[in-house]
């Protein structure tokens, strides 16, 4: 049996991130051998990690990649903003982009595929990450896209580190022009994109249910008015006018200036870029969106930790 020296649990602490007592404890509970006792706390993790599954993961980090025509965005889920800014969970989030990256967006071939010099799929370095820090974790979802001649943008809001943070965004342009130029407006409508939220690039995209959720929200607004119905028809159609300039990429008012429509603004740029540019999609993923966060009383979960 191997000596447990202080330097061994330091290196054993130093692979696996565990606390010190668990380390001393599984080079104790496997006579000393290192790599048995990264084993033994993978084990006991995973079993910690099934625990934490039911908690709710609503924070985390966005990460998006580009690669000249190609870009893809990944959300991965943790518990808490602080897991946000370990070096650990952001380079997973990091590498994961990547291979997010290479398969085009699809999450269940992302989550498959190996994870650099682990040995382990993406997942199951997830799920070892869960054991590490202790906290709930998910891939989320992940999207991609491509153009066949242009660029593909990302730009990351709230960034904590490179091409990470609490909104991603792609923004995919086709273009024969200048690809330099081409990326730095790509970079202003990703911009865009992150801070007007719009809902789709055209009216024509726009999902039909919500269309008809404003059009009900403005015939109900426009009937009290007590106007002829000729004339209320035309306030609806108005207000729809309006909605459209709110949710719809090409008919919002771009963010650089506040006036002039994105669609005139993209027109604008072929000159500079020399070639006609053409929005062929964008992707924003923010932080949690959709997530029903649990919300809980502190006495409360106080007195219940006291009952364990």
């Amino acid at each position: 049996m191997a000596e447990i020296t202080a330097s061994l649990v330091k290196e054993l602490r130093e692979k696996t991130g565990a606390g010190m007592m668990d380390c001393k404890k599984a080079l104790n509970e496997v006579a000393g051998d290192l790599e048995k006792a990264v084993d033994w706390l993978r084990t006991k993790g995973l079993s910690a990690a099934s625990k934490k599954a039911g908690r709710v993961a609503a924070e985390g980090l966005v990460g998006v990649m580009a690669s000249g025509t190609r870009g893809a965005v990944i959300e991965v889920n943790a518990e808490t903003d602080f897991v946000g800014r370990n070096e650990q969970f952001q380079k997973f989030v990091g590498t994961v982009g990547k291979i997010a990256l290479d398969n085009g967006g699809d999450l269940a071939k992302t989550a498959a595929a190996a994870y650099p010099g682990t040995g382990r799929d993406v997942q199951g370095e997830l799920t070892n990450l869960i054991a590490t820090i202790g906290e709930n974790m998910s891939l989320r979802r992940a999207a991609s896209l491509s153009v066949s001649d242009g660029v593909v943008v990302g730009y990351t809001h709230n960034a904590v580190a490179p091409d990470l943070g609490k909104i991603g965004v792609l923004v995919a342009l086709e273009s024969t022009g200048d690809k330099a130029k081409l990326a730095a407006f790509g970079r202003q409508l990703a911009m865009h994109v992150a801070a007007a939220n719009p809902q789709s690039l055209t009216v024509d995209a726009l999902d039909k249910g919500l269309i008809e959720r404003e059009r009900a929200v403005l015939a109900e607004k426009a009937g009290q008015s007590g106007k002829a119905a000729d004339i209320v028809a035309k306030m609806v159609e108005g207000g729809l006018r309006k909605f459209h300039q709110e949710v719809v990429l090409l008919e919002q008012a771009f963010v650089m200036d506040g006036k002039t429509k994105v669609s005139k603004v993209v027109d604008d740029h072929a000159k500079q870029v020399g070639g006609p540019v053409r929005i062929a999609g964008f992707l924003r993923f923010a932080l949690g969106e959709g997530i029903e966060k649990k919300s809980e009383d502190f006495a409360a979960e106080v007195a219940a930790q006291l009952k364990k």
